[in-house]
């Protein structure tokens, strides 16, 4: 049945894709996960499954294009720091010193727990709780959590080593 479903409905679903996210190796990407959530999680009547799918591909759609716009919207103030850095004339010590302290974090990140590490780095890079949550596999109300857990062990991370 899934067979017959997945060649039935693959070409408009890619095709809608296509024309939402103007990118076709992201549409036939986005068209994986739209068929792999039909696969874990089927409609209960097998009539719907078409427009089951146009909201699923649609709402995935939208999702990509969000995030792109906030991965732009991060590029755009990165970009601005750095020029702002540029005119304010961050001597070349000082730029030393930032980069000496990034690479002590990423070091001390390196030393948590894998989902630890990843929790912070996706809400750091913007993502929201809801997207965390499907990214790390678990509910919701959970990612709050594990965002507070993640960043308290980092904070005792660092000041052990800024004692030692």
């Amino acid at each position: 049945m899934y067979k017959d479903v997945f060649y039935t409905h693959y070409p408009s679903v890619r095709r809608k894709l296509i024309a939402l996210v103007r990118d076709e190796a992201i549409a036939e990407d986005l068209a994986q996960e739209v068929f792999l959530r039909l696969y874990r999680n089927p409609p209960e009547e097998p009539k719907v499954v078409g427009a089951w799918l146009h909201r699923v591909l649609t709402r995935i759609a939208y999702d990509h294009l969000n995030k792109q716009t906030r991965e732009r919207k991060l590029q755009e103030k990165q970009e601005q720091f750095m020029q702002i850095s540029e005119q304010v004339g961050i001597s070349n010590e000082q730029e030393v010193m930032r980069q000496l302290d990034q690479e002590e974090v990423r070091d001390w990140l390196e030393q948590l727990p894998e989902r630890d590490r990843k929790v912070l780095m996706l809400r750091y890079s913007g993502y929201s709780y809801a997207e965390i949550a499907e990214q790390l596999q678990v509910k919701l109300p959970l990612v709050g959590t594990l965002l507070h857990r993640a960043t308290a062990k980092l904070k005792r991370h660092a000041e052990a080593q800024t004692q030692a």
